[in-house]
């Protein structure tokens, strides 16, 4: 792909077979495929076969270049942009002709999706060693790595909610680290004074999506977008965000195991927040009392 596509682009014998919209958005197109590749030519390949006879201790292997792996977090992030400027040019004949070239039976797409495909696959097959790896000294550490690559996997599948909020007026980079993302039922209490939450149960709840950050939790109202692939993913129109200095929790409202209270500037605001599982709402708790303390 790197050679039979991506250099292409900059070959001045391909250069009449390339729509003038489509030039200079080879950063856009592949992303940092190429980063991708070298980091496992260079470093992954060659620290794999150092564990060649000790297949049960390749967990090392992971935990040494976790960092590295946060490349596909970026690759990931591109990849809606990717996607739509392929939709637009997908039948030109500059890719028609470096598919010729390369006697590929799929075309680019196909190709541009595997890192994304690499990048899910990698927990399976942690998974599958561990299973055979019960007493072995290197089981440990096989745990440890599937622990890290589903956390990649969830910091991956949380930003790709996050880039497509849509009506934030400032920069979401400055709320801090994105804890936790996710679809609630929310009921709301603005006024001053005494009200009777219990009479609040009675009206019908926003469906909102809560983005947690460590100084902002945000509320947003999903949006289903139609279209193919990523343009089928929801987009979310901001609503408002409460900062976290200010925020409170009640974690048990009475009546419903799934329900909790985040309130802001001592009660003056309420908000009643269920979650689709009891399950669901002890994680976001716990990370919100951690956020608190």
């Amino acid at each position: 792909v790197l050679q039979g596509y991506a250099a292409e682009m900059d070959n001045p014998l391909m250069a009449h077979l390339i729509p003038p919209e489509l030039q200079n958005k080879k950063d856009i197109l592949f992303g940092n495929m190429e980063e991708i590749y070298h980091f496992h030519n260079r470093i992954f390949l060659r620290e794999l076969e150092n564990y060649i006879e000790y297949p049960e201790l390749v967990g090392r292997c992971f935990l040494d270049q976790m960092e590295d792996f946060q490349i596909y977090e970026k690759y990931c992030q591109n990849k809606p942009r990717s996607e739509s400027l392929w939709r637009q040019f997908s039948d030109s004949v500059f890719f028609q002709e470096c598919q010729r070239k390369l006697d590929h039976k799929l075309s680019l797409d196909s190709y541009l999706l595997k890192p994304v495909q690499r990048i899910t696959k990698y927990q399976l097959l942690l998974k599958e060693m561990l299973k055979y790896s019960k007493n072995c000294e290197g089981a440990e550490d096989l745990q440890e790595a599937l622990t890290s690559i589903l956390g990649i996997l969830k910091a991956v599948n949380d930003s790709m909610h996050q880039i497509a909020i849509t009506g934030y007026d400032g920069n979401l980079n400055e709320l801090g680290k994105l804890l936790m993302q996710g679809s609630f039922n929310v009921w709301t209490d603005h006024k001053k004074g005494h009200s009777k939450v219990k009479d609040l149960a009675r009206f019908k709840p926003m469906q909102r999506h809560l983005f947690l950050h460590e100084k902002a939790v945000l509320f947003c109202k999903k949006r289903e977008e139609n279209g193919e692939g990523y343009e089928k993913a929801p987009s979310y129109s901001y609503k408002h965000s409460l900062n976290m200095a200010a925020v409170g929790i009640t974690e048990n409202v009475k009546g419903d195991a799934k329900k909790f209270e985040i309130w802001y500037n001592a009660r003056e605001e309420v908000y009643i927040i269920q979650a689709p599982t009891p399950e669901v709402k002890a994680t976001w708790v716990n990370e919100i009392r951690k956020v608190l303390t």
